[in-house]
């Protein structure tokens, strides 16, 4: 149970890693400048917004 919690914790960490990332760069160019654990709530955020926009896309049907 608890290693299955740990590898829950690591996943959801790389899982929100880029998105993360991405808006530790755009706050720091802002003036911001927040670390990594100060931008995570708001990256968990944004890639759920991501998921969410993208889950109902459907692939480009085969031309026949």
């Amino acid at each position: 149970m608890i290693a299955s919690v740990l590898l829950l914790i690591i996943f959801f960490l790389i899982a929100t890693f880029p998105a993360t990332w991405l808006l530790m760069l755009f706050l720091g160019n802002c003036g911001l400048e927040l670390s990594y654990w100060g931008t995570l709530p708001l990256g968990i955020l944004v890639s759920l917004l991501i998921a969410g926009a993208t889950s109902a896309l459907q692939p480009p049907g085969r031309a026949i």
